[in-house]
């Protein structure tokens, strides 16, 4: 009798798990988004790039009423889903949409270009159609995931990156490209910008503080 109630037991529990899990991880945010201490004019929507900008320098983003809401490890179907509570419900003038890495890295399972740019145009419809300004951004360099040492993505992302900007150009989205200050001559990001070839560090988002503030700036009220 134990057998024959293992199975269904075993399956409950797999099922229970996955519904507990926050896929999206709307609680991140959750508690900060209900107590600002200001109204942000810029938010910042995108993987674990964005989420250590912050850190890396704090007075960018406390000094110009900028906000981050970068998670780290998300893909775009991720970002996507989230959108509503992380951007819209924060009534920013003005949202940067970074994303693709982890697509790219097949974080959640395989994906194609086309259907990244789908949930990069789903986030866009959904800020223009709250009055919100779309900032695209091109993927970061990288020609190595430590992660994913099976894949070899720097042409996958010179690709991406070719989609997002003809995107952005026919739909009149500005578009910010971040890749051709940070690329080195082997399609990555080099040491004096990043250690692990993903992530910046300080002077890497100085790089990308100098391209992209003086665009927000002519942006924002």
């Amino acid at each position: 009798m134990k057998r024959f109630l293992f199975l269904p037991l075993m399956m409950f529990t797999l099922v229970v798990s996955a519904t507990n899990k926050d896929w999206a991880q709307f609680y991140r945010y959750e508690g900060k988004n209900d107590s600002l201490a200001y109204q942000p004019k810029v938010v910042f929507m995108g993987n674990s790039i964005t989420d250590c900008w912050p850190d890396a320098h704090p007075e960018f983003f406390t000094s110009n009423l900028f906000l981050g809401r970068g998670i780290s490890g998300q893909v775009s179907s991720q970002m996507l889903v989230r959108f509503q509570e992380d951007v819209i419900n924060l009534h920013p003038q003005v949202v940067v949409i970074l994303c693709g890495t982890n697509d790219i890295a097949e974080n959640n399972g395989p994906i194609t270009h086309e259907h990244i740019l789908q949930n990069i145009k789903s986030m866009c419809d959904l800020a223009r159609f709250h009055r919100i300004k779309p900032v695209l951004c091109s993927t970061l360099p990288a020609n190595r995931f430590k992660w994913r040492p099976d894949l070899q993505p720097a042409q996958d992302i010179i690709r991406l990156n070719e989609m997002i900007k003809a995107y952005a150009k026919e739909n009149k989205i500005l578009y910010v490209d971040y890749y051709s200050a940070l690329v080195d001559d082997q399609g990555g990001l080099p040491i004096k910008y990043s250690k692990d070839g993903v992530h910046p560090n300080p002077d890497g988002y100085a790089v990308m503080e100098g391209v992209i503030l003086p665009i927000l700036k002519k942006l924002v009220r």
